[in-house]
């Protein structure tokens, strides 16, 4: 029988930790510990890790084991830890060794993370060597994703590789009780990045980063942006397009120059006090603000604004009670503001918007920002470290006290998503529109960040760059490819043409509903319910209002919404109008009501044209498109007959309703074959309401109440049929906060497990998840 080892024996694991555990201060974190248990061994970065030997007696291993998998760096994710004996080597000390490539292997990547408190304290302080120091960081904050260019992370394998760290980084860097031990990207004023102001016009030979003075250009680009000037300031995943929030007219001038003249701006305010005089904040929107992610929340709007904070435009955000609100995330971000914690802001808040013309990437280069952006800024803010890949700012807003991520990028990007099942290495392509892309590997799920509508060359590239990058980073050779069924999507012909033989064209509401089981580790068959703008539909009609039963390995349709013309394709999201009127035709036939106001401002030729198009079903298609029907509300009720982005009439619409009204319009469902929701009752008590001038808010939350209950009936009538009881609410339609409180509450009443989206966006930007684990379940069932 085998003894236990005394307590005074020795033993030796070699321990290999697998999940986000480079580039967080993990190796640091483990010789700390180890030291402190007066443990010998070693410690080094690989392709697919951290791979620990310890050596000390039974106890104290077993207690640094524990102690590692319970208290790690709070930016490490540890998803895997395996241990063996290995023979005592005899080892004195423990110690850092240099990282070592393991052909094959991946280890997860950490996003870029906020500043920490601490670094805020060291560049704000007088007294501190980094006093004003734009790029200050420490192993707790700072880039990460951006700046790697391959792993294991270190140094030389980042956009810092160029800056060779002073005696004084040097020091900290290799000091254990120092938090900028083992900090990859840590750097000073003496030995780092720095900054170049330069105006509009300037090329990059009138660029010098040799002034080591960075707070002289920052204090500088203050000045000019309470002058009311736009500045391009280069950020952690590119340029963002910086002007005075309180300066109507610098905002509206940005509007002009960026050509988006209606979509909200982001904002960036100092600190949390800034963002209450702003916004009503629950606790949970703050902790999401003040999250080392610092995304961008959307936050609803204080009706009356404290004065000390000065009344921002409306021109923000037109016709919206909610802004988007994010705090620094950046040592620079924060200096923009003010030199230190303890000097008054000069800003009540600044417009942070990406920088890049509408609808194409975001800029990462100085050469490539003096180049386009400069008919939109006035001043350039550059500095010279690379931006190894472009990054948008995550978007997130808060539903019943979590965060739900309407946009995935900074902060959140390469981290995995661990699906607890195995996987083939597969590539799903995404959407055509809020386009990302998804890799599987082993049992994690790696989506892109937001890449963006695939309408133009530049986002291609964007698309194909990142591609090529998360392919090397994560190792994965894809075995298979997933895409829409829709033929004509670019994101279809990326999958045509990438010599991948295994090809598996997805229904897009099917993947809405796969993407939502799988975050939510869902198996077997549930109710999807999916509600968007526009997807192919396995009959070659245009879906958006659909109520499937599914699983990963396919669906059945078992429901819809009533399907109407959609008259002039894509022209018909642009003008609501026209849906507006084809939603009467179905509803009246040829007995319009012609006391609508919603036509006036529509020439009469094109009205005339889009009729005719309706009634002799020419360049039409039926749709059942979710998106399409609050459109043509939206439309009816005076709230806007075209718009200038996407959802742009439904937010209008949502924004409009007031929820204390619980009043709802007739409907019928129509059992047949399908369950079909028919709302031609609901359209004709809306243009009922409006000619005889309803209220706009009662008008609004009847039809949101309406359509609610449509959808909860339809549930219940197929939980009865197919005995399914689990629902999933997913598709773009459902960012809409009240729909998804009304519908989401009676289902749960009525005995439902509802599963809603998280960490992946409910919208086409989740799409490529549900892709990518139907082509492994079609993969698993050998199809």
């Amino acid at each position: 029988m085998m003894q236990s080892p005394s307590p005074g024996s020795k033993t030796r694991r070699q321990i290999h930790v697998r999940g986000i555990v480079q580039g967080v201060g993990f190796r640091p974190f483990v010789y700390k510990l180890a030291n402190s248990l007066k443990l010998s061994g070693f410690v080094f970065n690989s392709s697919s890790g951290v791979t620990i030997e310890i050596e000390g007696t039974p106890l104290a291993v077993r207690e640094f084991i524990g102690s590692m998998e319970l208290n790690p760096p709070h930016l490490a994710e540890i998803v895997d830890v395996t241990e063996a004996e290995v023979a005592i080597a005899g080892d004195i000390d423990f110690v850092i060794l240099e990282s070592r490539e393991e052909v094959g292997e991946f280890a997860l990547v950490s996003p870029d993370a906020g500043t920490c408190y601490e670094c805020w304290r060291d560049f704000g302080d007088l007294s501190n060597r980094r006093f004003g120091y734009p790029f200050t960081n420490c192993t707790h904050c700072g880039p990460r994703y951006t700046i790697i260019e391959d792993i294991p992370y270190d140094r030389a394998k980042t956009t810092m590789s160029g800056f060779i760290m002073c005696g004084a980084c040097k020091a900290e860097y290799g000091d254990p009780g120092d938090r900028r031990f083992h900090a990859q990207p840590n750097a000073c004023a003496v030995c780092g990045p720095s900054l170049c102001l330069v105006a509009s016009g300037s090329s990059l030979a009138d660029c010098s980063f040799a002034e080591k003075d960075s707070l002289l250009a920052i204090r500088m680009a203050r000045q000019l942006l309470r002058e009311g000037k736009i500045v391009a300031v280069k950020g952690l995943g590119g340029f963002l397009l910086a002007c005075d929030a309180g300066n109507e007219a610098a905002v509206g001038e940005l509007r002009r120059r960026k050509r988006r003249p209606s979509k909200p701006f982001a904002l960036m305010v100092r600190d949390m006090n800034a963002v209450r005089n702003i916004c009503v904040a629950s606790p949970e929107d703050e902790a999401a603000l003040q999250h080392l992610r610092k995304p961008i929340v959307v936050l609803p709007r204080r009706s009356r604004l404290n004065p000390a904070a000065g009344v921002l435009p409306d021109v923000l955000a037109p016709g919206n009670n909610t802004l988007g609100i994010m705090l620094p995330y950046t040592p620079l971000h924060y200096l923009l503001f003010s030199d230190s914690a303890e000097s008054a802001s000069e800003f009540s808040a600044l417009v942070m918007t990406s920088g890049n013309l509408s609808e194409e990437p975001i800029v990462v280069s100085n050469a490539e920002a003096l180049l386009r952006l400069s008919g939109i800024a006035d001043w350039f803010l550059l500095h010279n470290r690379d931006i190894a890949t472009r990054v948008d700012d995550s978007v997130v807003r808060v539903y019943e006290g979590k965060q739900t991520v309407l946009r995935r990028s900074r902060g959140f990007v390469p981290q995995s998503i661990d699906l607890g099942i195995a996987l083939e290495q597969v590539l799903a392509v995404g959407a055509e529109l809020k386009n990302t892309f998804c890799l599987t590997q082993g049992s994690h799920a790696i989506l892109s960040q937001y890449i963006g509508d695939l309408e133009n060359y530049e986002t291609i590239l964007f698309f194909e760059e990142t591609l090529e990058k998360m392919k090397h980073l994560f190792k994965v050779s894809p075995r298979a490819i997933a895409h829409d069924l829709h033929p004509g999507y670019r994101s279809t012909g990326i999958a045509l043409v990438s010599g991948i033989e295994r090809r598996f064209a997805v229904q897009h509401h099917h993947a809405h509903v796969a993407s939502c089981m799988a975050e939510n580790h869902l198996r077997g068959e549930v109710i999807g319910v999916a509600m968007d703008g526009t997807g192919l539909g396995s009959d070659s009609t245009i879906w958006g209002g659909e109520f499937l039963v599914a699983d990963y390995g396919g669906f059945a349709r078992r429901g819809q919404l009533r399907a109407v013309p959609l008259p002039g394709g894509d022209a018909a999201a642009r003008q609501p109008w026209r849906m507006a009127l084809s939603y009467l035709r179905d509803s009246f036939g040829s007995d319009i009501p012609d006391d609508l106001g919603c036509f006036r401002a529509v020439p009469a030729k094109q009205f005339n044209l889009v009729d005719a198009m309706l009634s002799r079903r020419i360049q039409t298609v039926q749709t059942s498109s979710c998106g399409r029907l609050f459109d043509a509300v939206a439309a009816l009720t005076g709230l806007g007959s075209e718009v200038t982005f996407e959802g742009q009439a439904a937010m209008a619409l949502e924004m409009a309703a007031d929820p204390s009204v619980w009043d709802r319009y007739e409907y019928d469902l129509q059992q047949g074959e399908l369950i079909v929701v028919d709302l031609r009752q609901t359209i004709g008590s809306i243009v009922r309401d409006v000619v005889r001038g309803r209220r706009l808010d009662e008008i609004s939350a009847c039809f949101h109440n309406t359509l609610s209950d449509a959808i909860v009936e339809v549930c219940c009538r197929i939980r009865k049929s197919d005995g399914v009881d689990r629902v999933c609410l997913s598709g773009g339609v459902f960012q809409n906060h009240l729909l998804l409180g009304l519908t989401a509450t009676q289902l749960r009443r009525l005995g439902f497990g509802v599963f809603l989206h998280a960490m992946v966006p409910p919208n086409d930007g989740g799409i490529s998840l549900g892709q990518a684990v139907i082509a492994n379940e079609l993969l698993r069932r050998g199809v």
